[in-house]
């Protein structure tokens, strides 16, 4: 069996694993990508955040995806029946950037993986990682072609960008339960001809269905719009028949998406996704570092997915630098814990989102400016600034703030 050197091993070709790898290639060290599907492949995840943008900027991607025409998008809808509220990226507590894009992430991923191919990184797909022993922070990994064939790579450091493949919490039993509800996904691509450009299509919409379920509404620059119903198991149930036919039925069921949808044409069938949330152990370990969704992915609500994968892989390509240097890192504090800062923010959010927190805030008929442009600031993924309250105290101070205005409601009833 031959045996391939490189400085470091990056497992998976999405935007965790060639964030990191053009990181660590433009610092000088050799870097090698095997990826187990064949690009380009579907994948959710279509809305992206500003804050993701300066990890894009500093792999050096951000001309190529402008090349690419994808749709520019500049906040977020929230709407409720009669009620919206309405977050513009420009209108936000943190400084930075102040839109983003919505993408097909086929596309989008290919760009990403091409790009760091064109830098020089070799990316290998249709590769599987079978095996992986390390020895300190050393290690040789063994991968298998769609042939059959095997071969051997030995690195000094891996990092893990694999995704829902979760390459190596599996091999190493670092997998968990995450403590969020499990929830299913039912969604299309769809033809939309009967899009409004009033404030569409440069944001994403997302609609409360009834509580706990809601629906996103993603338009591309193409003029196809991915829509998506989200909730309990048990609400799917409530409709019977194919997933095109429960599919259908829901956009009749919802006043939102009635006119708008009904009858359109799919670029492919509704498909079912579920029992998505996972987490990890531990981030990290001798001679290998998490990053994306394989360290933890929440729910797609706030579209948090895309910007933890490559702030984390932004963070971690910049230690395992620090670490082939041979300098001391804190792993724990430098890499973990402001991980776990990012990822326990947008929790506290989706759990908010579904206990109904977020409703009494965001169809609040009284906002204060100054607390909207902080809630915006999460939205755009800038979970880190913790001179934000509501990023500081993310897990009260939104209970306290919808306790408030349920108050003042009573008072002026009153």
């Amino acid at each position: 069996m031959t045996t391939e050197k490189v400085d470091v091993l990056v497992i998976g070709a999405g935007p965790a694993g060639t964030v990191a790898a053009s990181i660590i290639h433009q610092a000088g060290y050799t870097v090698k990508i095997v990826e187990k599907l064949k690009f380009p492949r579907f994948v959710i995840g279509e809305s992206l955040l500003p804050r993701s943008m300066e990890a894009l900027e500093e792999a050096k991607f951000i001309d190529a995806i402008k090349e690419k025409g994808f749709q520019e998008k500049f906040g977020a809808k929230f709407v409720k029946g009669n009620s919206v509220c309405d977050f513009t990226f420009k209108e936000q507590h943190t400084q930075g950037w102040t839109w983003t894009w919505q993408v097909t992430r086929a596309d989008f991923d290919k760009t990403l993986a091409d790009t760091v191919e064109k830098m020089g990184v070799p990316v290998s797909y249709e590769t599987t990682v079978t095996d992986i022993k390390f020895n300190g922070s050393d290690s040789v990994t063994t991968v298998e072609d769609l042939q059959g064939n095997k071969h051997e790579i030995a690195a000094k450091f891996i990092v893990d960008g694999s995704g829902y493949g979760r390459v190596i919490p599996r091999l190493f039993n670092l997998e968990r339960a995450s403590n969020l509800q499990p929830r299913k996904a039912l969604f299309a691509h769809t033809v939309d001809v009967r899009r409004s450009m009033a404030d569409e299509p440069n944001r994403i919409t997302a609609v409360v269905h009834k509580p706990g379920v809601w629906i996103w509404i993603i338009p591309f620059s193409t003029g196809v719009t991915s829509v998506g119903f989200v909730g309990d198991p048990s609400f799917f149930a409530e409709y019977p028949g194919t997933p095109e036919e429960q599919y259908r039925a829901m956009l009749e069921a919802e006043p939102y998406t009635r006119e708008r949808f009904r009858g359109v044409d799919m670029v492919f069938e509704p498909r079912i996704l579920e029992s998505w949330s996972a987490t990890t152990d531990k981030f990290y370990g001798d001679g290998f570092v998490l990053t994306g969704n394989v360290t933890e992915f929440l729910d797609p609500i706030f579209s948090s997915g895309v910007t933890l994968a490559c702030v984390s892989a932004q963070t971690a390509a910049k230690l395992v630098i620090r670490k082939l240097k041979g300098e001391a890192v804190d792993w724990e504090k430098e890499y973990m814990e402001p991980t776990m800062q990012g990822v326990n923010t947008f929790r506290s959010y989706v759990m908010a989102w579904y206990e109904g927190t977020l409703d009494t805030i965001f169809f609040s008929k009284d906002q204060d400016p100054l607390i909207k442009n902080q809630i915006c600031s999460v939205l755009a993924g800038y979970v880190w600034d913790e001179t934000n309250l509501y990023v500081k105290n993310h897990n009260t101070a939104l209970k306290r703030l919808a306790r408030t205005i349920e108050l003042t409601q009573i008072l002026k009833q009153e």
